[in-house]
């Protein structure tokens, strides 16, 4: 068979590495610019734009009957966008939705999803058309007011951007996710935003600050309160990147007998209400939120949240603060001003440059505009002064175009008219001829050509063009105004100067408990405190107990684990002892072979000596053991050979320590160093390996030293020969020393 030498000829080399860099860095940039990131100057994405732009086509204006939404997104799919219907049907959501945009720019019929989470309906039960704000987003578009592309199959042109002064950027800002960057843009109200171009139009170097004392910052459609000083604000703008925290907006309702509860009217932005709802019963269920009984969701088309506190003497401002730290009734918004500038180019912009660009392309199109305007003009102009040479020679005019054979050619040559005069005559019907007045078609000519002069002028004149630019945004700003529904701020601005500290143990009923934990890692928390030596309480099988010990409601329950990390739980969240309990693994992030050494009630005030297998160890005060997440706090450095196996109360100024080398040592605690987070030093000194800690016990010089055993307490009267530095072996035990090598209790 002959080798086919036809295709090697087509073959290009080429090496992997380069042209995946090349076809990724292509589909990156399409994603940016195409799909991820809005225009400066209209605030859209190609989706929102193309949308759009078929609904004007389709003729769906505000006044017009509203539309099924599935024709849209036919059209739209047919001719603009060549993608999924459900990147568009989305889109399409997005833009009806009052509670996600500032500005509805289509007019939605039918279930568009609602600030519960709850989804949409299909676009085949949905119906839509645009709103006014829409249409001024595209005010003037059939003006050659913007350049126009071929659209994915070259059979139609589509707009590469919308010409209206609305500012829609920053009305209804927007989110986006790319290859490598992110865009999020906060609403704001469109009345501002007018007065803060005007400034900008007057001085195009007005700073940050003084843009936003006209601007003020974001205003959400679902309201809230803004808490950010007015310098985080200008930082935030400034550069174009930070953060806003947005507070849920409540007020108190008075009850029967002085009884009092919150209601939740407005919540942070992008939060979902359901999902709010359910965190916070969540945690009360959970017992984290100590002031609050109860949660009920009472929204109908309005937010009503109603919170009811645990009882009357609760301070309803420390249980709002509370919720505050603890739930979304608090949020961030992470303002990044990501866009694509009138160069085509993604970058983070501050809002000044934000404004001028788009004054930029207001002028562009305003210059456009007009001159599309004149070359009308020009045109009816010369007609006109065709069809004035008809009113002056109606008879010989129609006489020629009985007569002659080409009346065309013959009234250009009679009368000097152009091609486009003569085709207006010939065009003219006989009825019109009655109303070819020479004072109404004089009184016409006299108009257009004041209008041309004006127009002219304009293009001559920056400062009359700044006055038209701001014409337009004073008509945008009459329009939204804040006394209006629409327009009226919604997000208020409440600068925090304090923020209230909130201590819930002071609101915890202090009860006591007697704390049982398995070996297993089960943990329970009994009424009262029990008889420990005679406990009475069951395990699951293969399990026994650990440990057990009293405790208050209001404690803070320490587990120190062979890993070296400190856990903390409230006593108040263990789980009652009715049951088996709860694993502590489900509480907090203990690792399933991790053995827990101890658990005990922390006292910050006291200090605890860590010991290591094998003789290291060191002092940590009860402040530092404080973990303030599930994650647990390191304290104690440690390897698989030297694990942790003793958390001790530092309790004397004396400290003894046996192992299993049979040798005892005692030595002065202050020669144990005190630190944060470390392996520790040697404690006493082991020549094998295999040697180890078998017990460290605390006491005072002046009291004695000695041991318990079941027989009682042995007292050492001279322990001269055991008393040594750290760190040295010791020497063997003394006799009747316990064989365990423990000190007992």
């Amino acid at each position: 068979m002959k080798e086919n030498t036809k295709f090697k000829e087509n073959i290009d080399s080429q090496q992997l590495s380069d042209a995946l860099s090349e076809r990724y860095l292509s589909y990156a940039v399409s994603t940016i610019v195409s799909r991820a990131l809005p225009d400066v100057r209209d605030g859209l994405k190609p989706v929102h734009r193309r949308i759009l732009y078929s609904m004007l086509r389709q003729k769906l204006s505000p006044a017009a009957a509203f539309r099924k939404c599935a024709t849209v997104v036919g059209d739209v799919l047919g001719h603009y966008h060549p993608h999924g219907d459900s990147s568009v049907y989305d889109a399409m959501v997005r833009l009806a939705q009052d509670f996600s945009v500032r500005y509805p720019l289509i007019d939605g019929q039918g279930n568009f999803g609602n600030i519960d989470g709850d989804p949409q309906a299909a676009y085949r039960y949905t119906e839509s058309k645009m709103t006014d704000a829409a249409m001024l987003i595209m005010e003037g578009i059939d003006e050659d007011s913007v350049d126009m592309m071929p659209n994915f199959d070259g059979t139609t042109l589509e707009p590469t951007v919308m010409p209206g002064a609305f500012p829609n950027l920053l009305a209804n800002g927007g989110m986006g996710i790319a290859v490598g960057m992110a865009t999020n843009i906060p609403t704001h109200n469109v009345a501002e935003v007018c007065d803060a171009l005007n400034l900008v139009i007057d001085r195009p170097d007005a700073t940050t600050q003084q843009i936003m004392k006209k601007l003020v910052g974001p205003d959400f459609p679902t309201g809230g309160v803004l808490i950010d000083s007015f310098d985080t604000i200008v930082k935030n703008y400034d550069t174009g990147r930070g953060a806003f925290r947005v507070r849920a907006r409540w007020e108190i309702e008075k009850l029967d007998r002085g009884a009092e509860q919150v209601v939740i009217t407005e919540i942070p932005y992008g939060i979902i209400k359901s999902k709010l709802v359910e965190q916070i019963g969540g945690l009360i269920d959970a017992k984290k939120l100590p002031l609050v009984e109860d949660i009920a969701d009472e929204s109908t088309t309005d937010v009503r949240i109603v919170i009811t506190p645990k009882n009357r003497n609760i301070p309803i401002d420390k249980m709002m603060a509370h919720l505050f730290a603890m739930t979304d009734l608090e949020s961030r918004f992470n303002m990044n001003f990501n866009v694509i500038d009138s160069n085509g180019a993604p970058r983070v912009m501050p809002i000044g440059d934000v404004l001028r660009e788009f004054i930029a392309h207001q002028k562009n199109v305003l210059l456009r505009r007009t001159n599309w305007r004149l070359a009308n003009i020009a045109r009816r102009l010369e007609i006109l002064g065709g069809l004035l040479v008809v009113y002056l020679n109606l008879d010989r005019v129609i006489e020629i175009i009985r007569t002659e054979d080409d009346a065309k050619s013959v009234l250009m040559a009679e009368f000097q008219l152009t091609e486009i005069q003569v085709e207006a005559i010939l065009n003219t019907r006989l009825r019109s001829l009655r109303k070819l007045e020479e004072m109404e078609i004089r009184r016409e000519d006299e108009n257009l050509r004041k209008e041309q002069a004006e127009l002219q002028t304009l293009l001559a004149s920056s400062d009359m063009q700044n006055n038209q630019l701001k014409a337009w945004f004073s008509d945008i700003k009459k329009q939204y105004d804040k006394k209006t529904a629409l327009g009226r701020r919604r997000t208020t601005w409440a600068e925090q100067t304090v923020d209230v500290v909130v201590d819930t143990d002071e609101f915890i009923e202090k009860e006591p408990i007697t704390i049982i934990l398995s070996k297993m890692g089960w943990i329970r928390a009994a009424k009262t405190h029990l008889d420990l030596t005679n406990l009475d309480v069951k395990f699951k099988e293969g399990d026994e107990i650990l440990t057990a010990f009293h405790a208050i409601t209001t404690d803070k329950i320490n587990l120190f684990t062979a890993g070296g990390k400190m856990f903390t739980l409230a006593a108040n969240m263990l789980p009652s002892a009715r049951g088996f309990g709860e694993s502590v693994r489900m509480m907090a992030d203990v690792a399933a072979d991790e053995e827990i050494v101890r658990a005990f009630v922390l006292d910050i005030n006291k200090k605890y000596l860590l010991v290591g297998r094998h003789g290291t160890g060191f002092i940590v005060s009860g402040e530092n053991c404080l973990a303030q997440t599930k994650n647990g706090k390191q304290v104690m450095n440690v390897d698989a050979k030297n694990p942790a196996i003793m958390c001790v109360d530092v309790t004397g100024d004396t400290v003894a320590i046996s192992g299993s080398n049979d040798k005892l040592l005692i030595f002065a605690t202050s020669e144990i160093p005190e630190m944060t987070r470390g392996k520790g030093v040697i404690l006493q000194k082991y020549n094998a390996e295999r040697t180890y800690v078998l017990d460290v016990m605390f006491f005072n010089m002046a009291d004695g030293f000695g041991w318990t055993t079941g027989r009682g307490t042995t007292k050492l009267d001279d322990i001269a020969p055991w008393n040594a530095k750290r760190a040295s072996q010791g020497r063997t035990v003394p006799v009747g020393f316990p064989r365990s090598g423990k000190f007992g209790k």
